[in-house]
């Protein structure tokens, strides 16, 4: 039974993954149809972000009453007829309510699948639960792609995307009784207490910098796949549509990472996983300043990717084991925005700060951060090695 919902669950990540992208690969045409501004696809992913953060922290509240499963299907099935809305779509301030129920959809189920994977599975299945959604978001701007070429427009794209989405929503729904037995266990060891304010979860030891930790893979992983190409047109002397291409070589880097640590995860403690991650992407940083040839940077683009890989899903996963069964929703919803508040506010402030200066200050930033990605990723070990001390103690 837990080796069928594994499965449904896999599917899921991959499903979940598809629309990340669509919006980007869809709104050069979008924009031309409805006569619009470019920023305006900005403004619609900021509604889609704010809805995300909303329903994310108040996830935790929302699975202790309806389920895990119940949550997922219904968060899925609003994310699939939001998509489906936005192909129906032909102005901007449609665009802007359907992408309420997508942003509000997307945060709960969010929190709903990694923290039921982090209870009730090992390490290398979060891994490969991240692999998988790698894998949906790259081929969601396949499918948009085919739909543009083969002359069914963008409302194509999101149509098809938007009925696999609720095909998936079908499939979880039969699938509910197996997400149920595993809910029904964690009442049974009263792991679901009352819900802790924002100031007791801050409080608690390596809580604080568990956040700090989310915030800055975040604002890494958005910052690399945003500012990339630019560094490499104007710093690196590349055309664009190379540029792009390598781009791509850092998504690539994150998949192959995820699927790789998921052979040795189990082995390898999550914050060991965290700490050999660290390891390249340093050396992803090192080539990709090196001046003169493009096999370096690629090599560095891969190795960035290979190296923030196991960091989110490692932190996910680690977080039952650092703060309690009973509190891994509650946890993991204040860490997921903190990841997502990264991703927002550090993108734009690195285009601020390329305006002042130069978008040659581009690996620097991203020193910065990982910088601070490390020591608190290590306050977080340090304080788990404190509260395990303190179990051995009283056992």
């Amino acid at each position: 039974m837990a080796t069928i919902l594994l499965t449904i669950i896999y599917i899921a990540a991959v499903g979940l993954g598809l629309p990340d992208a669509l919006l980007g690969a869809a709104w050069p045409s979008m924009v031309q149809e409805m006569e619009g501004a470019l920023g305006w696809a900005g403004a619609i992913s900021m509604v889609i972000s704010a809805g995300t953060i909303v329903s994310i922290l108040y996830s935790h509240r929302l699975i202790r009453v309806f389920g895990t499963g119940k949550v997922t299907v219904i968060s899925v099935g609003m994310t699939g007829l939001a998509l489906m809305g936005f192909s129906m779509s032909r102005n901007f301030w449609h665009l802007c309510l359907w992408a309420v129920p997508y942003g509000l959809g997307a945060g709960c189920v969010d929190v709903a699948v990694n923290s039921y994977v982090a209870l009730h599975y090992k390490s290398r299945h979060m891994s490969w639960l991240h692999c998988l959604w790698g894998v949906g978001a790259a081929v969601g701007p396949l499918i948009m792609g085919k739909c543009l070429t083969a002359s069914l427009n963008w409302t194509g794209g999101y149509q098809i995307t938007g009925i696999l989405q609720i095909a998936l929503t079908m499939i979880l729904f039969i699938a509910l009784p197996f997400w149920e037995k595993g809910d029904r266990a964690l009442w049974k060891r009263g792991k679901y207490r009352r819900d802790l304010t924002f100031r007791e979860i801050v409080r608690r030891p390596g809580a604080g910098a568990l956040m700090i930790s989310f915030f800055c893979y975040g604002a890494l992983e958005i910052t690399i796949g945003l500012w990339t190409a630019s560094y490499m047109v104007l710093c690196k002397d590349i055309n664009a549509s190379r540029a792009a291409s390598l781009t791509a070589l850092f998504y690539l880097g994150i998949v192959m990472g995820r699927f790789l640590a998921g052979f040795v995860a189990d082995r390898i403690k999550d914050k060991n996983m965290i700490r050999i991650g660290q390891l390249l992407t340093a050396l992803g940083f090192v080539c990709l300043v090196l001046p003169g040839y493009e096999a370096f940077w690629m090599e560095g683009l891969l190795l960035l990717g290979m190296g923030l890989s196991p960091m989110y899903p490692g932190l996910l996963h680690a977080i039952p084991g650092q703060f309690g069964a009973e509190r891994a929703e509650e946890m993991m919803s204040v860490q997921i925005v903190c990841a997502y508040v990264g991703s927002i506010l550090m993108p734009p402030l690195f285009g601020i700060l390329a305006e002042v200066y130069s978008v040659g200050i581009f690996p620097r930033y991203l020193l910065i951060l990982q910088a601070v990605l490390i020591i608190m990723t290590e306050r977080v070990n340090c304080s788990g090695k404190k509260k395990a001390a303190d179990r051995i103690a009283k056992g």
